[in-house]
């Protein structure tokens, strides 16, 4: 076997494959950050009326706004009992021939989530109202947009099918236009300040070229 060519390949010395010109438009072009404003609305708006009704028990949908749609999950004397509720009825879901929940699924709902259901009320109630309020304004989008998709896994693995397959794909898409996606909204005017581990604040590194550029014309 001729073993020429393969040891002609030199993986290491490929550091980066170049992304294709409609990928670059698509999630890192300004240009299309009016389609992302879109869809980060909308997938906001589901996150905001599903977490609004847990928290307050009333509805802020457009087609119920202000109407009541049960107990809230959280601060009240029956806490928990929406939450364990959900989850009994996932776990009940991991029986029979052709169960719809996964057993491990099931067992870290009985052993975890059931034990706590309180806490995990909270965590469910104000993570998708923070989701639904980081999509909206456009704050850390995609932070907001990996949680959502993290919190959409998590209804699936339960079960709950409902609109999660929807949003969960569009949420996995704002997380690969992060860059662009909350362009018309605070990270705009967020991204730069903040940067990113690799590249630190952009808005000081400018500063900081503009500074190194002053210097020498004031001689």
């Amino acid at each position: 076997m001729d073993t020429t060519f393969v040891k002609s390949i030199h993986p290491k010395s490929a550091t980066q494959i170049a992304e294709p010109p409609i990928a670059r438009f698509l999630f890192a072009d300004t240009r299309i950050a009016w389609l992302w404003f879109i869809i980060r609305v909308y997938v906001g708006y589901q996150w905001i009326t599903a977490g609004f009704e847990k928290l307050t028990g009333y509805s802020i949908n457009i087609e119920s706004f202000g109407k009541p749609v049960g107990a809230a999950w959280v601060f009240n004397a029956q806490q928990g009992v929406a939450m364990k509720g959900f989850a009994m009825g996932a776990i009940a879901k991991a029986t029979g021939g052709h169960p719809s929940v996964q057993g491990w699924y099931a067992d870290f709902l009985h052993n975890v989530v059931v034990p706590n259901a309180g806490l995990f009320a909270y965590m469910v109630t104000f993570g998708e109202v923070l989701i639904g309020l980081g999509l909206i304004f456009g704050a850390l989008t995609g932070i907001a947009a990996f949680f959502g998709v993290f919190m959409n896994l998590n209804f699936l693995l339960a079960g709950t099918v409902s609109i999660n397959p929807i949003i969960g794909m569009l949420a996995l898409l704002l997380v690969l236009a992060w860059r662009v996606a909350g362009y018309y909204g605070i990270d705009r005017y967020l991204l730069p300040l903040l940067g990113t581990p690799w590249t630190g604040s952009l808005a000081r590194k400018h500063t900081d070229q503009a500074d190194q550029v002053a210097i020498p014309a004031l001689k």
